[in-house]
């Protein structure tokens, strides 16, 4: 079973990866581009050919589905993103896509027709890479993508989302599209893109909730003023209040342990040359955990020691909350299942949070989702250099198999 697995990874994978790719190594597949056209178009043939049926929705995720015998209106469904970021690697989102069909294929091959409806799906959109708004394909699926949001974007080059929306042939819905109402579960395959499972030399993880994120951005001003004739006492510095601000940050954040994780990813002194005291400073702050409570605790925290350092130096400060997502728990029941099934295999596995955004995010406030990880190389994501060994891949889709036969074939 892995030998098969690893072979038709070894024949599909460089195929999917063909469309899209960079000339100089990589791959970038943006939504409604004419190579994530593509893409879909040409898996949606492949699976016709593998025996699924298959469609689009209106906003372009592909579905190929194999018929249950016995409650065919009860859908276990399986996929992730067709979508890439610029110059990104071979694995994140399609991985999951090509893991979901081949494990179906398979499936079909040797059980014949399940007793509920399986369905891989190619989801439209998750990155968020080209339009300024993620996960487009699952929050349709569930309903609560809404079209106004989307309406007047435009991407850097001045293309409006319903622009290419149109130009692919798809059409933005009126109104929210109905959620689906017929998925009984939904499992998603994904690369872990960090090193946690390399490191402890493990091949699956078994994610238990995928974490809530609060991202801030913070604007300090104070004086600028001369470098040269203004005492350190008369300074009203905004670049040492940052400094104190994230050194005190990250020292209780360590104190606070894992899960939990914080970030200052961008900073920008004005006026930002090397004689002037900067009287302007804007940075960014990204602040993770897999439970809410903590996860606001901690912020609330953050949030009242930075306007007290502020205080302290006579620094003005501004606040932006711009994204306070969930956490997202998995299902119990299925990270049970899917823990029991690692077990009797004899795999090497752990439980895990994911520190990174998904599809089974959307997915899990609205249908009972599980996740499976498989190791990358040295943690590498969003980079050409994104990969993982055969081995690990070969595994990750023969767990899925086994999950989704449990999942369709049993009663």
């Amino acid at each position: 079973m892995i030998d098969y697995f690893r072979r038709a990874i070894e024949e599909n994978l460089p195929w999917l990866s063909s469309f899209g790719a960079d000339p100089t190594g990589g791959l970038t597949r943006l939504l409604y581009s004419t190579e994530w056209l593509a893409a879909q178009q040409a898996l949606k043939l492949r699976m016709e050919q593998s025996g699924l049926e298959t469609r689009f929705d209106q906003v372009g995720n592909l579905y190929g589905r194999l018929e249950g015998s016995r409650f065919p209106q009860q859908v276990i469904l399986s996929g992730s993103h067709i979508d890439s970021v610029v110059n990104g690697g071979n694995l994140d989102g399609q991985f999951g896509v090509l893991a979901a069909w081949l494990a179906i294929s398979w499936l079909k091959q040797t059980y014949g027709q399940p007793l509920r409806s399986l369905e891989v799906v190619a989801m439209a959109e998750e990155e968020g890479s080209r339009f300024p708004y993620a996960c487009w394909g699952s929050k349709n699926i569930v309903g609560i993508a809404n079209p106004a949001d989307v309406a007047t974007i435009r991407d850097a080059q001045g293309i409006g989302f319903v622009e290419a929306m149109n130009a692919c042939g798809f059409s933005l819905p009126a109104a929210p599209l109905a959620a689906r109402e017929d998925i009984k579960a939904f499992v998603e395959l994904h690369i872990e893109q960090g090193k946690v499972l390399e490191t402890n030399q493990q091949s699956i993880g078994v994610v238990e909730a995928i974490v809530g994120q609060r991202r801030y951005t913070v604007t300090l001003n104070g004086e600028s003023n001369h470098a040269g004739t203004t005492p350190m006492n008369y300074r009203r510095d905004t670049l040492y209040a940052f400094s104190r601000i994230c050194c005190e940050s990250i020292a209780k954040a360590k104190a606070h342990g894992d899960p939990l994780v914080l970030t200052f990813g961008k900073v920008e002194p004005h006026p930002g040359t090397v004689n002037v005291v900067p009287g302007k400073t804007v940075f960014t702050i990204d602040c993770r955990h897999t439970d809410a409570v903590e996860l606001h605790a901690f912020s609330e925290v953050l949030e009242a020691d930075m306007r007290r350092i502020c205080q302290e130096s006579d620094i003005d400060i501004a606040i932006d909350l711009w994204m306070d997502e969930a956490p997202a728990p998995m299902d119990k029941r299925l990270v049970k299942q899917l823990t029991s099934l690692c077990e009797t295999q004899g795999l090497s596995f752990r439980h895990m949070p994911s520190g990174a955004g998904h599809d089974a995010q959307i997915f899990a406030p609205h249908v009972p989702t599980c996740m499976i990880f498989i190791p990358s190389i040295k943690g590498i994501s969003h980079n050409p250099a994104e990969s993982t060994h055969p081995e690990d891949l070969a595994q990750g889709v023969r767990t899925l198999a086994l999950m989704l036969y449990q999942l369709a074939w049993t009663e």
